[in-house]
């Protein structure tokens, strides 16, 4: 493991929130969070791979078990966004990561039956809140109200 690199444990604080950029890439640190968790064995009840992340191998065209092996090799964050950016396929112009990033920051919740599993957590989380519109906006409450916050 790469000297500067300390050992995430989620399960005494969660990942980085999702708005959290890497070269433009919003949801990297947070899957990197995640990854370098998992591979420790303390990922706590968050999950690499879930369905956000998805989202982000979709758009680079990179693996889920690719990423992982960089991972595993104690590569800092720098050092895996230059890995990054090198393998994804198709290659993405800066223009085009922040463009992808806005629209992951506020991309809607999705269909009805999706939307009834958001306000049911949102109801759970607080249920006079009216200011969570986004899956973004539900992670970063849920984050903060799992490690003793109140929503």
């Amino acid at each position: 493991m790469n000297a500067q690199m300390i050992p995430t444990d989620l399960t005494q604080r969660a990942p980085r929130s999702p708005r959290v950029r890497l070269g433009g890439y919003a949801m990297l640190p947070r899957i990197l969070d995640k990854a370098r968790a998992t591979w420790n064995g303390n990922p706590g009840d968050y999950k690499y791979g879930n369905p956000m992340d998805q989202h982000f191998f979709a758009f680079t065209g990179l693996s889920q078990a690719a990423l992982m092996d960089q991972v595993k090799t104690g590569a800092s964050d720098w050092e895996i966004l230059l890995w990054v950016n090198a393998q994804a396929s198709p290659k993405r112009w800066p223009h085009e990561v922040r463009q992808w990033s806005a629209w992951l920051e506020t991309m809607p919740v999705g269909d009805a039956e999706d939307l009834e599993w958001f306000a049911a957590q949102v109801k759970r989380l607080n249920p006079i809140r009216t200011d969570l519109h986004t899956i973004i906006d539900y992670l970063d409450a849920d984050d903060h109200v799992s490690f003793g916050g109140k929503a």
